[in-house]
């Protein structure tokens, strides 16, 4: 990967999220950075999560800057998966000396019975009440607001 390659490995995440941001920009994707979701248990609000970045509003990218992914990352962008009700993401991990990644694939995803390409309010996706046990798909379509 292109960031990883020009800046290489040693940084915090957060330099390689706004640097991969600038590529995406470069590539002229549709993405959403550090988007963020409330998680309910039972109806009741426990907590928000963030997705490093959500592309072309279906594939979730989770970064880390670790010198090596362990399975408490994987299962983490798993379960931003789940939550996000997305079918598959990229683990990427900038840490160590070579670039290292997964892809993901969500094993419980829900396939949406209506297109929603169209929407393209972020604010709309915010608002969702989104629940660990039933998982709505309604999120789909997002698009990058500049």
């Amino acid at each position: 990967m292109k960031v990883h390659g020009i800046i290489g490995n040693g940084f915090r995440e957060v330099v390689y999220q706004r640097a991969l941001a600038v590529e995406f920009g470069v590539d002229k994707l549709d993405f959403v950075r550090e988007l963020e979701i409330p998680i309910f248990y039972k109806e009741v609000d426990v907590g928000t999560r963030r997705v490093d970045f959500l592309v072309d509003g279906k594939i979730m990218v989770e970064l880390k800057a670790v010198s090596k992914l362990e399975e408490v990352h994987l299962a983490q962008a798993l379960n931003y998966l789940e939550v996000y009700n997305l079918e598959i993401g990229l683990l990427i991990n900038f840490g160590s000396s070579h670039l290292e990644f997964k892809r993901l694939i969500n094993s419980k995803y829900i396939a949406s019975t209506s297109d929603k390409s169209e929407t393209s309010d972020k604010s709309e996706f915010r608002r969702l009440r989104f629940s660990i046990t039933k998982i709505p798909s309604s999120y789909a379509g997002l698009r990058r607001t500049r």
